[in-house]
């Protein structure tokens, strides 16, 4: 297979780098075959063709199981083809067997993954910020004269949210259909809204302080100052409290923690530093 923009060759060397990390910022499908194995010559094709029609909506990580045969042991591959889907650095969905190409695109389109160039500049791109709450006003009034384009109730509930009305946000979110309730931007805005929920009725930071000096294996403590930090600006002190959770215990209420470092990406607008946890993460789980 000749490595090309958006095909290339995983190991275990790169795997880290090029394909978890790298899923944080673009999809990244896993097609794990080999040499001797019929159907993955009839698939292998097709996903690398999409691959370039695609032009980096998403990336192929061929990974040849008899020469990677620790990639294939950890994520548990018994048949060829197998074929994963990474996406914010978790496996999010695959498939087994050598689909046609028809049914590979319908794969791809479930997850959002659709051919597509970068967009042109906009006028309104050079115009002010507009207010939350005049958006939300806006939204609303082309909601009414257009109730059957789902996507602005998308953008009301970000609006919403803004505009520091987390129930009403909440309330949209909950009422948008499947396809957009997997959007980027409802993904982020449901990691906000679980973060504030998850401080409702929940102690100062100076008492879950105290609580950990007492037990330092109060993981519960942890996770709630983690939240907390997060939400009044200590960004890397809130990460550094779930990192601790998964370094000494990550399977801790169902991996929560690896659920928390993944929302606050989504959440977290400094782009430097969340590629710094980012990392760090990766180093504990692989």
């Amino acid at each position: 297979m000749a490595e090309s923009l958006h095909v290339f060759d995983a190991t275990e060397a790169n795997f880290e780098a090029q394909v978890i990390n790298a899923s944080f910022e673009q999809p990244v499908l896993v097609d794990f075959w080999a040499a001797w194995c019929g159907p993955c010559r009839s698939l292998g094709p097709i996903l690398e063709k999409l691959a370039g029609e695609f032009g980096g909506a998403f990336r192929l990580a061929k990974v040849d199981t008899d020469a990677q045969q620790q990639l294939a042991a950890v994520f548990g591959i018994r048949s060829l083809p197998t074929v994963v889907l990474l996406q914010q650095g978790q496996m999010v969905d695959g498939f087994m067997g050598a689909l046609p190409e028809g049914e590979v695109r319908k794969f791809l389109a479930k997850h959002g993954i659709e051919p597509g160039a970068p967009a042109a500049l906009a006028e309104d791109d050079f115009l002010p910020p507009e207010a939350p709450e005049d958006a939300v006003a806006r939204l609303r009034a082309e909601i009414a004269a257009a109730p059957d384009r789902p996507e602005l109730k998308l953008d009301l509930a970000l609006a919403l949210m803004q505009a520091g009305d987390a129930a009403a946000a909440e309330a949209e979110l909950d009422a948008l259909p499947a396809n957009l309730a997997t959007d980027s931007r409802a993904q982020r805005l449901r990691g906000q809204l679980d973060f504030a929920r998850a401080l409702a009725g929940a102690p100062a930071a100076e008492a879950l302080r105290a609580r950990i000096a007492a037990d330092p294996d109060d993981f519960a403590a942890h996770d709630l100052l983690g939240v907390r930090l997060l939400l009044e600006g200590e960004t890397a002190a809130g990460l550094d409290e779930f990192l601790h959770i998964l370094r000494a215990r990550r399977d801790w209420n169902e991996g929560q923690a690896r659920k928390r470092l993944i929302a606050a990406f989504n959440v977290v607008e400094d782009e430097d530093l969340v590629a710094a946890y980012r990392r760090k993460m990766a180093a504990v789980l692989f």
